[in-house]
Formats: C-alpha cells, structure tokens, sequence
C-alpha cells in the first residue's frame, strides 16, 4: 500500500518567559518538585531507552516517551505533531488504553526532535499524509503495554508478592487477592529503576476488552483552545528578543538591487536595523508593529534573476500568468510517463464502440491558513541554537537547519509548538518558510528574533497546490460500458516541485487520485507528461487527490451520460465482485435517503439535483453524495451525505469532526478557491482577493463511518477528495453540461 506523497522526503539555555499551564504543572508536580517520576531526564535511563530502540519495535523507549508523576497524571511527549486535527488526543487513547490510563489524566505535547520519537516503519517522523493514527496506533499500544508491565513489576516489588497476582485499574496497579491497589504515582519511582520488558513478548489486549479506543473520548486540547490559553509559535517569547517584517521580492529570483530610503527608515520609531536577505528585505525593532511599518516603508530596487539562478532555486518570469500556463499545458508536447498501465489501451480505444475525448483541468490553490508563519531564532552563549516554529517534520527541519547554519545537528533544538492548521503547509519549502530567515537576522544582531510574515507576504510566497490539465480518452463498448480509458496529466508534481528539477522517478503525489482507482475497466493508461511550473509548489490537504478525484470522476460520469447510464449504476457494475467499495457505496446512498439524480423540485421550490464520487486515498476509501441548486447564476450546495471507511478508528467523534473539515475544504476549493497569477505575481495578497467558504454557505453535513475491519487507514484527509466531483457532478446533471474544471464561481450558471 502506498505510504502517501511523503515516500521520497527523506531523501531530501533560556525558556519561554510565559509558561504555558502545561509547562507549569510539569515544573511543579514533577521533578523539579523533587518527586521520583517514571519519565525524562536521567542519562542512566536514556542509555537504558536506547538499549530497546531497533526498527522491528520503533517506539519502545518509555522514558523518553512517558512521564507519569506523584498526582498520577500522565505526560506524553507525542511522536506526532497537533494542528487542530486531535492527534493528542488520539495517542492517549492508544497508550492510555494499554497502559489503563484514563485519557482525561494526559497531559500530551509535541515531542522533540530525537530518533527515539520516530515510531513509523518508514523511519521518517512526519505528520502528513494521515498516518499519525494508523503509524502510530501499533507503536502506541505497545509503549503504553510497556510501562504498564514495568508498574505491575514495581507494585510487585512494593507490595511483596508475585507479579501474576496482580492487575491494573485505571490509574492503579491491584492486588487481586486482597484488594490491595497503589496509585501508579506512588510506584514510579520503583518502576523507573527497572529495565524496560521485552517488547516482543509484551501483552496487548483483546480489543473486546478496550475501555477508550473506539470511544468519542472529549478532545484534550478543547479547554486550552477556546479560552485563549493555547500558544502557537506566534505567542512564543524569549528575553531581550527583537521582531522582525520582511517585504519580499514581488516575483521569485530577483534580488535587491538597491534601496531608496533605507535611512530614512532606520529613522523611524522603534526600529533598529535593516537587513537584507536572498529575495527579501527584513527590518528588525522593538515592536513587530514598527517592524512591519518600516518594512512596508522601504523602497526598494528588485533586480531581476541572474544568469545560472534557476539552476538552484525556482524563478517567476515577468510576464507568466496562470490563466496562459493553462493553455500551455492544454498543448504542451513532448515526453510521456506511465505511472500505471493494465491491457492495451490503444489498441482498445481503436477497437470502441464509442470514444469520447474531453479535457479537464484543477487550479492553482493557497493554503490560506488562518495561522500567520511565524519563527523565533536564539543563538546562545554556548553556540547552540533554539528555534521555535509551526512544522510538521521537526528532525527534517533540524537536519535543513544544520546544512544552513554548519552546526552539528545536536546543538540546534527545535521546539514545536501546536500548529495552527494543517493543510500542508509547514513542511520544508525553502522559500515559502521564514525559519531561514530568523536564523539569519538572530545572527547578524546577536538578539533572538522573532519574525512574522504579514498575510500579504504569506500569499505572496505560499507553496501553492499545483494545477494540471488532464486530457481523457474513455472507449465504450456497444452496451456503453467502459472498455478503455486513458488519462495524460500535464502537471508538476509537489514532491517533484520542492526542489529546482525533476527528481529521477516519476512523484506519484503528481496522480495520485488517477491511479488507483478500482474501477474494473479492462484498459487503462495513466501517464504524465511532465512540466515545471515557475510557482513554488507544495502539499495541499489530500495532494494530487484534492484535484485527481475531481479530474477522474467527473469524467466517468460523462462517460456514463455518453453510454447511456446512470452514473450509480455504472460505479456499481464497475465495482462488483468489490465487496469493501459496494459496500461503502451503498452505505452512502442509504445516508442519502436513495439515489435520486434529478433534476428535481425540492419542498423549498428549488430545482435541484444530486451527483456522486468516489475516492481511495491515504489507505481509505470515500463516498459522497451532494446536493445542489443555482442561486442567481451561482452553485448552492444544500447536502452532503458522506460515508467513509477507513478500516477501523479509535475516536468516532473526531472522525467525525474530520470529516466535516474535510469536507468544508473541499467545498471551498470547487465552489471558490483559485490562485491566479498575472505578470508573475499573486492577484490576491490577503482574503479580500481569496475568497473562501463562508459558514452561511456550508450546507448539512450528514456522516457515516463504515469499519470493514481492514487495515487501519487515514482520517483527516481522505474525506476531501470525493467532495468535489460530487458537487460538480450534481451540476452538470443540473445544468445540463459538463463541467471540467475548478472553482465553479468562474462560471456561469444563469439561465
């Protein structure tokens, strides 16, 4: 099964002045109370952990993992990142569930960089592609069966019997005889002294016997969250830090050529230097306000791109725009990939009964997060440096880190704060990221810096999803049902976009969402012809499926309007004999109330109509099923009816949270979202020239989640996928014409 777009990544003194109330209770119910913990710290106890650490049994260092103090609470340094999506909550689900610790005692935080915190098979630490769950589920259970094992040998040892007489309650190991029980507080400082069990011999529970996986357990960051009590990298404050603004280059490649009123801006209130930085001009003051004034201040000279620059970063010609690099990918030649091939394709589409051509293309998007990117950089005395920033693969980030500043990778600490979103955003992509920055401008003052990028030099660096124009040739026989069908993407990939040229295997996150399909059509091709965009690309949520699925269903069901079939009935003949996908699709459908196409009048006296799509990204597999209507020339969605299976789950109320983020995103992106380029540049530079989905436009959401007990698979980006082609497919039955491309809003529906 495939791992996702990540599977080629790997190849590319002083604390915070405001302590959070997680940092507080640490300090002061831990050991800097003088209590005996099982938990962080002792070199003897690391050296100890690492004894454990081997591939066959990632995650299996329990002091490095687990701190579990005098008052009985439990701290967890998590192997993956929180961003909103309830991975905290998750992991002390799993390891509370074998530890028999009730969730509601964990205090979890992002875990620091370190070897000993990569759990996945992969040997990557990342959190993308919706693995923290399903990675993470096995490792998790195993570390909490772990430390559990060491409390019951440690209450054997208090409580001088044998170790087989005793069980655990939550919280407390038990004398099963007597009645007996110590609080799992009071016996970790017998257990911390103790080797850690065999991994491969530990005893994992019968999942007929679980307390809190599978439960809608309450999500353990909730509190924090809505009383303004949680800190992101944008709250972080070190002593004697400066703040710091930047104004960049307004096209990739250029440099500064010269400034015009440097001095006078130095001049102005608060500010304390100017600096200048590969394709940007940063200024440094007391207050990011003043920062950020003289930085919007400056008036400087770009030069454009030098001779050799696009050798080693991406350069934005002057004159590009998106709307042009359509048409050129529309009829751009050359040389053709296969990324999956099964009969023979050509052959098949000579020999159709009908064969129909259309050609479909996705748009670029932002990732608009609300959150601003932001990063605090401290060198200190020692040579050692601190770094604070959102990130999704913090010992990634430390390695780019290490190449950039020549420390070794063990002076440089990267502290993770909670991510405010996902969406792709915050993994390594070089100039869409300010960290590089910050370590600039901390060394050259000598003073930590914290550096913020206002909203309109996030959308003006921000990795952008990719855009692809996808043509199709679907063969039919005499009976309409699909024989052949032939998809060539002309398109960059994301991985392929993170650096400066095309790696030497085809990047599968470039089509995904074209592959893979279970579709059982005899003969199919899907291919890419390969085109570098001038933009910087990256992950977007769901990657190539958040465009792919939209691409490839909305097809299918053209090709089911030109055989003559219902485009339900058509994916259930495709699918039979696939007992899974039938399945899911039934379950949808019977969300739905029944298949009812339309068009249709519903009760409100609006005509309206229903479509459909499939997808199976991330080890999971979608259905949904929207319902729409034109409202003054524009598409209303009323209902979504979406059911997903991703194998099996551990907190019903979060997928279910999942799924309608997922799906509001979905909807943003065919109804609205679309990042346009005109003479090299962004023509929206904040939300005012971005528009997004409004809450008075987010329709029902009704949800089913399908457990067919197969492999665990992702849950925070697989509901996306299905959602557009479900829209689009609801309009053209509407409208009466196909629709090939996203957003919606650049059409016109008007009768």
């Amino acid at each position: 099964m495939s791992r996702g777009p990540f599977e080629n990544i790997a190849e590319t003194v002083q604390e915070p002045v405001n302590l959070s109330r997680r940092g507080f209770m640490r300090a002061s119910s831990g050991a800097a109370a003088g209590a005996f913990i099982l938990g962080f710290g002792l070199p003897t106890r690391r050296a100890r952990a690492d004894d454990t650490k081997s591939p066959k049994f990632r995650g299996t260092q329990v002091p490095a993992f687990l701190e579990i103090r005098p008052d009985n609470t439990v701290l967890l340094q998590s192997p993956f990142i929180e961003g909103g999506q309830g991975t905290f909550t998750a992991m002390a689900q799993i390891v509370g569930e074998e530890l028999d610790a009730d969730p509601e005692t964990f205090i979890v935080e992002n875990a620091p960089a370190g070897d000993e915190y990569t759990v996945m098979d992969s040997g990557m630490r990342i959190t993308g592609g919706s693995m923290s769950v399903r990675d993470g589920y096995a490792p998790m259970r195993r570390l909490g069966a772990l430390a559990r094992a060491m409390l019951l040998q440690a209450g054997a040892q208090q409580m001088g019997v044998s170790v087989t007489e005793l069980t655990t309650q939550p919280g407390y190991v038990v004398h099963t005889g007597s009645g007996r029980t110590v609080r799992y507080g009071d016996l970790a400082h017998v257990a911390m002294d103790l080797p850690i069990p065999d991994p491969a011999i530990v005893t994992l529970k019968d999942p007929s016997q679980f307390r809190w996986i599978g439960q809608p357990v309450q999500r353990l960051d909730i509190y924090e969250k809505s009383t303004g009590k949680a800190e992101y990298t944008i709250d972080m404050r070190v002593e004697g830090m400066l703040h710091a603004a930047v104004q960049h280059a307004p096209r990739l490649g250029m440099t500064i050529a010269s400034i015009r009123n440097e001095e006078q801006v130095l001049n102005m209130r608060g500010i304390h230097s100017v600096h200048h930085l590969p394709g940007a001009v940063a200024v440094v003051a007391e207050r990011w306000w003043h920062a950020k004034q003289g930085a919007e201040a400056l008036l400087v000279n770009w030069a454009e791109a030098t001779l050799g620059t696009a050798e080693t970063m991406r350069v934005m010609p002057s004159d590009f725009s998106s709307e042009s690099y359509k048409t050129h990918l529309a009829t751009a030649s050359g040389k053709i990939d296969d990324a999956e091939t099964k009969g023979d394709t050509e052959q098949a589409l000579q020999k159709a009964h009908t064969v129909l051509e259309a050609t479909y293309s996705s748009q670029y998007v932002n990732h608009a997060q609300l959150e601003p990117p932001s990063a605090l950089a401290r060198y200190n005395a020692d040579g050692t440096l601190d770094i604070w920033l959102p990130n999704q693969a913090p010992d990634m980030f430390r390695a780019d880190m290490a190449k950039r500043t020549g420390l070794d990778v063990e002076k440089i600490t990267i502290h993770s704060p909670l991510l405010g979103g996902f969406f792709g955003r915050h993994f390594l992509y070089d100039q869409a990221n300010p960290y590089p920055q910050a370590i600039l401008l901390a060394k050259a003052t000598g003073r930590p810096i914290k550096l913020i990028w206002s909203r309109e030099e996030e959308f003006l660096r921000d990795a952008l999803r990719p855009l692809a124009v996808v043509k199709f040739r679907g063969g039919l026989d005499t009976n309409g049902y699909p024989v052949a069908l032939e998809a060539i993407s002309a398109t960059e990939g994301p991985t392929e976009g993170l650096g400066p040229k095309r790696g030497k295997d085809l990047d599968p996150s470039a089509l995904e969402g074209l592959t893979g399909k279970a579709y059982d059509i005899p003969n199919r091709r899907i291919s890419q012809r390969y085109i570098q965009s001038p933009t910087a690309l990256g992950y977007w949520r769901s990657v190539g499926n958040s465009m792919n699925d939209f691409l490839y269903e909305t097809f299918l069901d053209e090709l089911a309007d030109k055989g003559g079939k219902d485009p339900y009935e058509l994916r259930r003949h495709l699918l039979r004999g696939n007992k899974r996908l039938t399945t899911l699709l039934q379950a949808v459908v019977d969300l739905s109330g029944g298949w009812k196409r339309g068009p249709f009048t519903a009760a409100d006296g609006s005509r309206r109509a229903r479509g459909i799509g499939m997808a199976s990204p991330f080890g999971s597999e979608a259905a949904a099923i929207a319902e729409v209507s034109i409202e003054q020339g524009q598409v209303r969605v009323h209902e979504i009816w979406e059911a997903l299976d991703p194998g099996s789950i551990v907190n019903p109320a979060i997928v279910e949270a999942q799924i309608n983020g997922a799906v509001a995103l979905g909807l943003s992106q065919v109804l609205l979202e679309e990042a346009v380029y005109e003479n090299g540049m962004p023509r929206a530079r904040n939300y005012d020239g971005y528009p997004i989905l409004t809450l008075d436009h987010m329709p029902r959401v009704h949800v089913k989640i399908v457990e067919s007990g197969e492999k665990m698979g992702g849950v925070g980006e697989p509901p996306l996928p299905a959602i557009p082609p479900a829209v689009a497919n609801a309009v053209s039955t509407l409208v009466g014409r196909r629709i090939r491309s996203m957003p919606l809003s650049r059409h016109n529906f008007q009768s």
